[in-house]
């Protein structure tokens, strides 16, 4: 059974905590849908100050939406448009301080203000992205990539 804790320690170990209990949850679990159910949930436990945490699946050529926590959601988001369509097209993490300032920017939930979106991989093609808004500007920097960057990677290890 899961319990939710309260993290206290410094920023970095929270995030290496945060990755070993996403590592225990996900260890044995062949469902890909459970799996990104579970890893969302954890993480919208976890962060602090956001307003949706959550995964977009490739499928036919677009980002259909999968396992989220927050407020109803845009379904489908094709390459290259938004935040979550700009990571997939480059393949790489959008940290977007001002999701205003973004050209072609979808706002699905009007209170988004910021955004970082991981690209996630499987046999090496997009698999989707994990997409969290914040309903702060600048809520995402640096060390938030980088741990949210390992937290997708062991996502991709049991999808």
């Amino acid at each position: 059974m899961f319990q939710s804790i309260t993290y206290n320690g410094t920023r970095q170990e929270n995030y290496e905590l945060l990755l070993k209990q996403l590592a225990a949850l996900l260890e044995g679990e062949p469902d890909v849908i459970a799996n990104l159910s579970n890893a969302s949930s954890l993480l919208n436990q976890f962060l602090d100050d956001v307003n949706w945490v959550g995964f977009y699946l490739w499928k036919d050529g677009e980002l259909v939406l999968g396992p989220f926590q927050g407020l109803p959601a845009c379904v489908r988001i094709p390459s290259g448009k938004g935040v979550c369509g700009t990571a997939v097209a480059e393949n790489k993490v959008q940290r977007i301080q001002d999701v205003h300032a973004f050209p072609g920017h979808i706002a699905c939930d009007a209170a988004s203000q910021s955004e970082i979106v991981v690209p996630i991989e499987k046999d090496g093609e997009i698999f989707g992205v994990l997409d969290i808004d914040s309903p702060s500007k600048d809520r995402f920097d640096e060390e938030d990539e980088k741990y949210l960057t390992s937290f997708v990677e062991i996502v991709q290890k049991h999808i």
